[in-house]
């Protein structure tokens, strides 16, 4: 009798087990990417957030009118030393690009602002640093807007090219939805995660050339990063999606995991920032460098876009300030 008890006990005992483990949530290990992507959401490091006072032009920050330092900023400049020699903003700190995280902490709380040639790797920079949370800016239009001396690669890239392949008169093609980017640093952590990603983002390959793409824009996932009255007055590259409000993190989806991502814009400066937000998160970013500038600028400068355009009107990429060369020297305005 005792040996039956034990039975039914038993047996009813593996019956509640059974019973409360059908209903329990199985586990199931998340990627890297969804543990990333809960982490930039839970940060607010969703590309509007990124996005979000980004750029300035050397007319919308405090020059001293002296000596022409940027007092309120810890300058970081990222071009050729042999250039930043010839030429820099007073103060200013010359870094490799690779280098500029772990230059980041020299500014002490003090938000930084970066420098580059035209803006666009600048414009990366601060992506990758905003993303690490630090306060910075790039300076728009880089240093070829703050003195005509250093404006030649912006005089040399603003252009109208004909081809076939920009194109006008449709309407952008409905998104499509895709799966998650994959990659793996072995950490379990979102932060930890993050700054293996960034880092990473320091040695990636990031531009493309307009030739390039207008020669074979099936060869990318290409994304027209601005508005629809844009697309309407200025045209596309065949092919392209026009995925800007909805390019977030809910709206990865809507991106090829399986392809280079190329985005475009005006100026080749908002392409490069996001460009970079979405080489952390595992996609191959591309940004077209010098944005429709490099292809239909008469028609920008012409337009509603003249503040987007290489000297247009109210763009800041006429500035006239002084500069330093490496005896420390000033190079005063025109």
């Amino acid at each position: 009798m005792k040996d039956s008890i034990k039975f039914l006990l038993l047996f009813g005992l593996l019956a509640i087990f059974l019973t409360g483990c059908k209903d329990d949530p199985v586990e199931v290990d998340q990627s890297e990417f969804e543990i990333l992507t809960q982490y930039m959401a839970q940060n607010d490091l969703d590309l509007p957030d990124v996005l979000n006072g980004w750029v300035t032009s050397g007319g919308g920050i405090n020059v001293d009118p002296t000596d022409y330092s940027v007092p309120d900023y810890y300058v970081i400049d990222i071009r050729g030393a042999a250039d930043f020699d010839a030429g820099h903003i007073k103060d200013a700190h010359n870094v490799a690009f690779t280098g500029i995280i772990d230059e980041a902490p020299n500014a002490a709380g003090k938000p930084i602002l970066v420098v580059c040639y035209t803006g666009q790797t600048a414009a990366r920079a601060v992506g990758l640093l905003r993303l690490m949370g630090y306060e910075a800016k790039s300076l728009k239009w880089g240093m070829s807007s703050w003195h005509s001396d250093f404006a030649g690669k912006w005089n040399a890239n603003a252009a109208d090219v004909t081809s076939t392949n920009w194109v006008k008169g449709d309407t952008p093609p409905a998104n499509q939805e895709f799966g998650s980017p994959t990659f793996v640093t072995n950490d379990a952590d979102g932060a930890s995660i993050l700054e293996a990603r960034v880092r990473a983002a320091l040695t990636m390959d990031w531009a493309v050339s307009k030739t390039n793409v207008l020669d074979n824009p099936s060869n990318y996932f290409i994304n027209n990063k601005w508005s629809l009255a844009s697309w309407d007055a200025y045209g596309h590259v065949t092919g392209a999606y026009r995925i800007d409000e909805d390019l977030n993190l809910s709206g990865l989806k809507y991106l090829s995991p399986n392809e280079t991502v190329v985005t475009y814009c005006y100026t080749g400066q908002t392409s490069s920032i996001t460009t970079a937000w979405l080489d952390v998160l595992g996609y191959d970013g591309r940004s077209m460098l010098f944005g429709a500038n490099g292809i239909v600028h008469s028609d920008l400068v012409a337009g509603a876009a003249a503040a987007k355009s290489w000297k247009g009107a109210s763009s800041g990429s006429e500035n006239n300030f002084g500069y330093y060369d490496s005896n420390g020297d000033m190079h005063t305005p025109l």
